[in-house]
């Protein structure tokens, strides 16, 4: 049996630049692939890294997109009460909404006339979209998301309603601090939908968030000039200040949902007045 000599070192280097020769010919390089608990795949970073940038590009894009439409169509309702960064507790309603007593008032009013446009008032984005799967097909030009700034947090039930006021008016005339009012949309509304807060606690009825929005809701279908009805539906399991809104008013009622017809005609003369005992109707002197 004939022995193999060893190869020379001289002898290994040309071997090896004689194989470099072949594989830079053309001919694939063999690539061992192990299993999966080896975990020896070949691993393309920068087609990988390439990849993750342009994929977390198109995300922050939609988001952007999509963000926007939200904003212009339903913004959500609860994020817009903030006072100093914190969302104002003293307009969130946590009351559950029976959509069963809604479509059955909405129905009644449909019956009598065509709605054509709904303002929603404090209400958040997903009962919002409850309410067009859950009601009625609306489209999206007929929903408009009224937006109401907070009350000051100075603004008290006895600031608005003080146990005296200067009626002589011997030192200064007395006035009611300025509560901000909803701008008017383009679009015409011929219901105006309002989810109330009603606090468990003490008496509910001195609710200066509560009597904001009913106020707020007033004053924009008081500022219409069309001679055309225009509806108020309340969601709230205290019934709305019958100053405003009185019994005889009332189309319907199912639980928690209350549908008022006012008179605009009084109902622009009841905004009018002031907000509470703290300034007086007729001041006897002059604004100076």
């Amino acid at each position: 049996m004939e022995t193999r000599q060893p190869y020379s070192n001289d002898e290994i280097c040309k071997r090896r630049i004689q194989r470099s020769k072949l594989e830079a010919d053309g001919k694939p390089i063999p690539v061992t692939v192990h299993d999966k608990t080896g975990n020896c795949k070949p691993k393309p970073y920068k087609s990988m890294l390439l990849v993750a940038v342009v994929t977390t590009l198109i995300v922050i894009t939609y988001s952007i997109l999509g963000h926007h439409r939200n904003d212009n169509y339903i913004p959500h309702a609860i994020s817009m009460w903030k006072w100093g960064g914190r969302i104002d507790q003293r307009y969130i309603s946590q009351l559950k909404i029976n959509w069963d007593d809604v479509s059955s008032v909405i129905h009644t009013l449909s019956s009598k006339k065509q709605i054509h446009g709904i303002g929603f008032l404090n209400f958040h984005e997903t009962e919002i979209i409850d309410w067009k799967t859950r009601i009625a097909v609306v489209n999206e030009d007929q929903i408009v998301h009224l937006k109401l700034d907070p009350v000051d947090q100075n603004v008290t039930w006895d600031v608005l309603y003080p146990e005296w006021i200067d009626e002589e008016q011997e030192e200064e005339v007395p006035t009611c601090p300025n509560l901000p009012k909803l701008d008017v949309p383009r679009k015409v509304l011929d219901l105006i939908v309002v989810k109330l807060p009603c606090r468990n606690e003490g008496n509910w009825s001195r609710d200066v968030a509560r009597l904001h929005l009913q106020l707020a809701a007033a004053g924009l279908a008081g500022s219409s000039r069309l001679n055309r009805p225009v509806h108020f539906l309340f969601v709230t399991n205290c019934f709305p200040i019958p100053n405003l809104f009185p019994c005889k008013e009332l189309v319907v009622r199912r639980g928690e949902v209350w549908l008022y017809e006012p008179d605009l005609k009084v109902l622009r003369e009841k905004v009018q007045l002031p907000v509470g005992s703290c300034e007086l109707a007729l001041p006897f002197k002059p604004r100076g």
